[in-house]
C-alpha cells in the first residue's frame, strides 16, 4: 500500500483548515431527530470524503440491506444502540463501536431500540449524498422506474 497521488503542489503550505464549533448551525441539512447534519460535504473536502452526523428517533428503523459500487461507508456510534448489518449478521452497536463497509459490501442499519441514537456516517471518496438524504423521503409516490433511477444515480443498490 502506498500514499495516494499528490494533490497539493505548493512548497510552504497554506491556511485552509476549517474549524466548526459544536454549537454552530449546520452549513447544510439540519439538526434534530431523523436529520442529517452535514459536518463535511464532498464540496468542503474537495471530494475526499463526506461526514454526516445522524440522529435517529426511537424505533425509527432504517434502510434495507444494500451496497454501493463506488463509495465505502463507515459507521461510528455516538449514543444509544444502532443495529448494524455487516452482510452476515445483525449486531447491536453501542457508543464507540465502529463498522467499515468497503465498496460492494452488503450492509444496513436501524434504530430498533426505545431510545434515541446518534452516529457518524463517513463516505469515501466523497459523493453528493446530501441530495440523496434530502430526496429519498419523497419517493413514496414515485414509480418503480423513478425509484430505480434515483437509487442508481446515488449508488445505492438494495437487495431483497
Amino acid at each position: 500500500m502506498s500514499y495516494p497521488e499528490q494533490v497539493y503542489w505548493g512548497e510552504a503550505g497554506e491556511v485552509s483548515a476549517r474549524f466548526r464549533p459544536a454549537d454552530s448551525a449546520p452549513e447544510l441539512g439540519e439538526r434534530g431527530v431523523d436529520a442529517h447534519d452535514y459536518l463535511a460535504t464532498t464540496a468542503t473536502t474537495r471530494g475526499e470524503f463526506g461526514l454526516y452526523h445522524v440522529e435517529m428517533r426511537p424505533r425509527g428503523g432504517g434502510p434495507k440491506t444494500h451496497f454501493h459500487k463506488t463509495i465505502s461507508e463507515s459507521f461510528y456510534i455516538l449514543e444509544g444502540t444502532v443495529r448494524l448489518f455487516d452482510g452476515e449478521r445483525w449486531v447491536d452497536a453501542h457508543k464507540g463501536d465502529f463498522l467499515h463497509v468497503p465498496q460492494g459490501g452488503l450492509h444496513a442499519f436501524r434504530n430498533d431500540s426505545d431510545a434515541h441514537a446518534e452516529m457518524l456516517l463517513l463516505f469515501t471518496p466523497g459523493a453528493p449524498r446530501e441530495e440523496y438524504f434530502e430526496q429519498v423521503g419523497k419517493l413514496a409516490n414515485a414509480t418503480q422506474e423513478e425509484r430505480e433511477a434515483f437509487f442508481a444515480k446515488h449508488d445505492s443498490y438494495f437487495v431483497e
